[in-house]
């Protein structure tokens, strides 16, 4: 007899209802896979047999301490459950099914890089221009289009806008051809083929749906148009259907997921019962009233207020650091502080950012105050591949003879130096006793290599040549930024327009803000001196109890994680919320649930951190603390002034000043149509971006508005003819 006495009046009342479809509305840290592991056991104690049970997650890991969990309940029942990923269990059911749609069972399935190199070479054999159109973004443009199952014949038909659409629809339409010829699915297909051999084969279609007399579904709030598609196909006619999911924890749009699939729910099961869970078992009393004080502000939303028996707790403490460098040795220095007064260890503390970026400061600060740390979600930031790539050519400027980094930098970016003509470079280089950069100079006696790629490899070694002859006379930051723009790297990532292309841009952004602040803060600031430092910090092994380490890892990675104390950095506007100025309300809520998701992962405390001024595209920028903090409970919140730890000396002065200037400034949200400026309003220039207003003088025609724009770029302008619109 499965016990259910450990368990809370609403959570009971999930696990025991039976009388058809159920919306289980799980807030933060309230126990969902608990009710979901009882709620399992519970239907195979009642008389389901655990065949005839679908278990969906999104993750294997989920899957397998569920199943865990209610296999110490009911014993090896469990192992005959239908339980896993979307793409496990469906691509478990094509293998069955496969000839229905004409595959074979043995079919492959390709990844992200597979499907990138099919996309390359039908490119390729279509011989469309790569300046115009990359894999990666066409990739990342047919995988959209499938997760709104829009397939070729009607993106064509109705999703032709341009001549770029015309070559996206015929690159998807051979895309799908050559999947199919190659007997092999992309991650797409495991979902939209099921739908396909469901509405082809209705006595399939039919055995499916007798099957599965029970279907439950986690995170339902990260499901997409297909997966619910197939969901609605497969629930029997008694409606026995349970998904469990957070409106407000919703946070994944970019990868498809449908926040309106939760509100579809309701229209397509009007007989449904919802159970709200609204005790947190995680967190403290002022957590929760601080996270409740800003998802309120979401107008979509369905209403629920989270509450605890668990203490009271700290307030939640805001430190105002001085820049980027700053905020990481205030965490640092608070972290040592609770250890000390606490008694927790590093493994008690977890550092989130809103972009992987953001990462290298901290990486910098922990380095230096010998705090081991580890990266969840992501790679450490100097090795990051673009980061390497660009650190390579730095060190090819600096040392000739490092083969290693110019064998990586040899066709990057593509420049038609292929592995063929690698390897016989190599070989003449063996053979005459001289590095691989002397032979660059004399490709030319290299044999069967043609003369188009002769001209490739001379041209390369020009621009390194160019370089080399630069890098005494230029700071590390000008010689970086000048070799980067030369490249062309960031305009390729631009253009590829990709979450993965964008995140790569940001990273290669936050290296030349790396480059830079080396550049002002050394006394010389030249190349060996920053590679000097970087070697340095690659050889500390900071790893010597893997276990009991500070966590840097990003919020969309601690979604279902759980720390005693975290800090959430970067809290400030085009951070967090990221990009916000030209967003949808749509992205700037789901901005304000990641925030939610962020400052619910704490148990015992929580930080907030925002800079005044921070290194952003390798130029220091003013930044304004985010909005969210704002609209957090002000009974909930302590606010600190951190500079009095660590100042950046070289940012002082007039910078510092203009801050100290604003800090008195009373910040307001002026109307849209509000044309009177003040000290403080924050506007937008059409040249000069974002910026704020620190003085306005005259009247009529002929008044005047002094602004600080990002950059620190100070203008007077006549109002009557600058055009600033009101933020």
């Amino acid at each position: 007899m499965v016990n259910l006495k450990s368990l809370n009046s609403e959570q009971k009342k999930a696990v025991e209802y039976d009388d058809g479809p159920l919306m289980v509305i799980a807030g933060a840290g309230s126990g969902k896979t608990r009710v979901l592991t009882y709620k399992i056991a519970y239907l195979i104690e009642k008389g389901y047999e655990p065949e005839g049970i679908l278990s969906l997650t999104f993750t294997n890991k989920a899957a397998n301490e569920m199943k865990s969990r209610i296999k110490d309940l009911i014993g090896a029942k469990a192992d005959r459950l239908w339980m896993g990923t979307f793409h496990s269990v469906f691509a478990k059911i094509l293998r069955v099914e496969a000839k229905h749609i004409n595959y074979a069972n043995n079919f492959s399935i390709y990844d992200t890089e597979d499907s990138s190199s099919l996309v390359s070479n039908i490119i390729s054999n279509f011989n469309i221009d790569l300046e115009t159109i990359t894999p990666n973004s066409v990739r990342h443009r047919i995988s959209n289009l499938k997760n709104h199952m829009i397939m070729p014949k009607e993106f064509r038909a109705t999703g032709i806008q341009s001549f770029l659409d015309e070559k996206v629809a015929d690159i998807y339409e051979e895309y799908q051809k050559q999947l199919r010829e190659n007997n092999s699915m992309d991650f797409d297909d495991l979902l939209l083929k099921p739908i396909q051999l469901f509405a082809e084969n209705p006595k399939i279609h039919l055995k499916y749906k007798k099957k599965f007399t029970y279907i439950l579904v986690d995170e339902f709030q990260d499901t997409n148009k297909a997966q619910y598609e197939l969901l609605k196909m497969l629930v029997s006619r008694e409606g026995k259907i349970c998904v469990v999911g957070d409106d407000a924890q919703s946070i994944y749009s970019w990868r498809g997921a449908n926040l309106k699939n939760i509100f579809d729910f309701e229209k397509d099961y009007p007989k449904h019962a919802i159970v709200r869970l609204e005790q947190n078992y995680r967190s403290t009393q002022s957590i929760l009233k601080a996270a409740d004080s800003v998802i309120k502000n979401n107008k979509e939303q369905i209403e629920k207020t989270l509450w605890t028996k668990n203490e009271e707790g700290e307030k939640v403490t805001l430190l105002k650091c001085s820049d980027e460098k700053d905020e990481a040795f205030q965490i640092s220095k608070y972290i040592k502080q609770d250890i000390s007064k606490k008694k927790l260890a590093l493994k008690d503390f977890a550092i989130l950012y809103r972009t992987n970026a953001q990462s290298r400061a901290l990486e910098d600060v922990f380095r230096r105050e010998k705090i081991p740390y580890q990266i969840i979600g992501g790679t450490e930031f100097y090795k990051r591949k673009e980061v390497k790539d660009v650190i390579a050519y730095l060190r090819v400027l600096s040392n000739q003879n490092d083969e290693e980094s110019l064998l990586r930098i040899m066709n990057f970016p593509q420049r038609g130096i292929g592995s063929t003509t690698i390897k016989r470079m190599i070989s003449f280089s063996r053979k005459q006793d001289i590095s691989l950069f002397d032979t660059m100079s004399r490709v030319f006696e290299v044999i069967d290599i043609k003369e188009r790629i002769q001209k490739n490899v001379k041209g390369f070694r020009i621009l390194l040549e160019k370089y080399i002859a630069l890098k005494d006379q230029l700071s590390v930051g000008e010689l970086s930024r000048a070799l980067i723009d030369d490249l062309g790297i960031l305009r390729i990532f631009k253009e590829e327009n990709t979450p993965e292309s964008l995140q790569r841009l940001e990273n290669i952004n936050e290296l030349l803000s790396a480059l830079s602040e080396f550049s002002d803060n050394s006394e010389n600031g030249k190349l060996e001196g920053f590679l000097a430092d970087v070697s340095l910090v690659a050889d500390v092994d900071m790893y010597e109890d893997e276990k009991n380490v500070v966590t840097f890892l990003t919020v969309h990675s601690a979604k279902g994680l759980e720390y005693p104390i975290v800090f959430i950095s970067g809290c400030e506007e085009d951070i967090f919320p990221l990009s916000n100025r030209f967003s949808s309300d749509a992205t700037l809520e789901e901005e304000r649930r990641l925030f939610y998701v962020a400052m619910t992962r704490a148990e015992k405390k929580v930080y907030l951190s925002h800079a005044r001024s921070r290194y952003r595209f390798g130029e220091v920028a003013y930044q304004s603390r985010s909005r969210f903090i704002d609209e957090i409970d002000p009974n909930t919140l302590d606010e600190l002034n951190g500079n009095a730890g660590r100042k950046s000396a070289i940012r002082k002065s007039k910078k510092e000043m203009y801050y100290e200037y604003f800090e008195n400034v009373d910040y307001e949200d002026f109307d849209q149509d509000n044309k009177a400026l003040r000290p403080g309003t924050r506007v937008m220039h059409d040249k000069f971006g974002l910026g704020k207003v620190t003085q306005v003088s005259g009247a009529g025609d002929m008044q005047k508005a002094t602004v600080v724009f990002e950059g620190n770029n100070i203008k007077q302008l006549m109002i009557k003819f600058a055009k600033l619109k009101v933020l």
